[in-house]
């Protein structure tokens, strides 16, 4: 166990379903025992023949953690009051499956979805995953294709993947677009109602990237998206033809272009934009300082890179110190710098263990229902699903002494948020 994950009083013994928790810590014992094994005395043949059985091993342990998954979530259905809606019910298995994973709510859908479709239809390709000859990673690509077909059609699918295939020699990439091709051929209506269902989701998203960087995506039909990257592919056909020296690669013409014909600019350095950034105060004290500005949500970047003489920035500084706005704790809500602040602290990601979902809500640690005041200490920012999911009868969530946040789910499991990190300080 975890300093972040204690068990309840009655998770020791025999598991729901029979199986010993005592294999389970056997099992732990001789990995530790591995861990510690000197191999030095291994020829590369048997390293490499330790590293193909250790795949296998995670192939199947991840199998065996699948069927776990589908027993909690029918018995938590089983235990779970009749008339409780079943999105509400989905929501509280997802997220206990997510804590207890400690992974991101939608690889958490992933794996109760996937533990659900494995034992409807995909028996065959649930047999390859037990055994370790096909990843977790395979068998989530077969099975999202899969995903809104019935039984019947989802074991067709399966008999003919692994009658006329060798699933186990094909790539990620390729069980994918293999398995897209029998639903379309199997159940066409499905088909071409999910390609216009994901047409309605078109999206344009942006997320950190090392370096100061980051990934700007649209998520576009895939005519829309060969279309733009023609179009940004004869820009640099123009300027390769321009008589000036060609002093950028292929690479940051096509992104130079897309940013400008994005942001109307003539130039894709010439930015005018208003950034948030947290500094700490002795940063402000100090204008030689080193300590970079922070973004929320996109990391740390240098403040001097932020803008360039083509363009203007302004620079929302926010201060680390604790204690600079307590907000009026009669309200009800989280509001003005008050509510920026709360999100600025959180890095403007859900604070919720494991989570790295964008925050939309802004929560009272403690309800107002109960008391709660409007003010920084006991406020915390969420996204929209974790937000909902503490509403949920066996939920709690509180501040512990040493300040940390934490979830108490349904089953007693503790989960604790993550430590406030100091403020940076420059190196003396």
């Amino acid at each position: 166990m975890t300093a972040t994950q204690e068990p309840p009083a009655h998770a020791t013994g025999v598991l729901a379903g029979g199986f010993p928790s005592g294999d389970l810590t056997l099992l732990r014992f001789h990995l530790d025992h591995a861990l510690a094994a000197d191999t030095s005395t291994l020829s590369e043949a048997e390293l490499i023949d330790q590293i193909q059985e250790i795949e296998s091993l995670r192939a199947s342990l991840a199998a065996l953690q699948s069927t776990r998954i589908r027993a909690f979530a029918r018995t938590h259905v089983e235990n779970s009051p009749t008339d409780l809606d079943p999105d509400k019910l989905h929501r509280s298995v997802v997220a206990q499956i997510q804590l207890a994973c400690r992974v991101s709510t939608t690889e958490a859908r992933t794996r109760v979805a996937d533990a659900r479709d494995l034992r409807a239809g995909l028996d065959d390709v649930r047999r390859l995953h037990e055994t370790g000859q096909l990843s977790a990673a395979k068998v989530t690509a077969i099975a999202v294709e899969c995903r809104d077909l019935d039984t019947t059609q989802r074991a067709r699918i399966d008999a003919r993947l692994t009658a006329v295939h060798d699933l186990t020699r094909y790539g990620i990439g390729r069980l994918r677009a293999m398995t897209r091709r029998l639903v379309a051929e199997i159940a066409p209506a499905r088909f071409r109602a999910r390609v216009h269902a994901a047409r309605v989701e078109r999206r344009v998203t942006l997320r950190p990237a090392p370096d100061a960087m980051s990934y700007l995506t649209a998520y576009v039909p895939v005519e829309q998206g060969a279309a733009c990257l023609a179009a940004l592919q004869k820009a640099f056909v123009e300027v390769q033809v321009d008589p000036q020296p060609l002093t950028r690669t292929r690479g940051q013409v096509l992104a130079d272009t897309l940013v400008e014909r994005v942001t109307g600019q003539a130039t894709a350095t010439a930015v005018n934009l208003e950034i948030q950034v947290t500094v700490p105060i002795q940063a402000l004290l100090d204008p030689t300082s080193p300590l970079p500005a922070e973004i929320p949500g996109l990391g740390p970047v240098p403040a001097d890179l932020l803008a360039t003489p083509e363009g203007t920035k302004s620079l929302r500084r926010l201060l680390t110190d604790q204690g600079l706005v307590i907000g009026d704790p009669r309200g009800r809500t989280f509001t003005g710098l008050l509510a920026t602040l709360v999100t600025a602290r959180a890095e403007n990601r859900c604070t919720e263990p494991y989570c790295d979902a964008p925050i939309r809500h802004l929560d009272h640690i403690r309800r107002d229902a109960d008391g709660g005041r409007t003010e920084l200490e006991n406020g915390r920012g969420v996204c929209e699903f974790h937000n909902h999911v503490r509403e949920q009868p066996g939920w709690q969530v509180f501040r512990a002494p040493d300040g940390i946040v934490v979830t108490v789910t349904p089953t007693g499991h503790r989960y604790c948020g993550p430590a406030p990190e100091p403020p940076p300080r420059a190196p003396t």
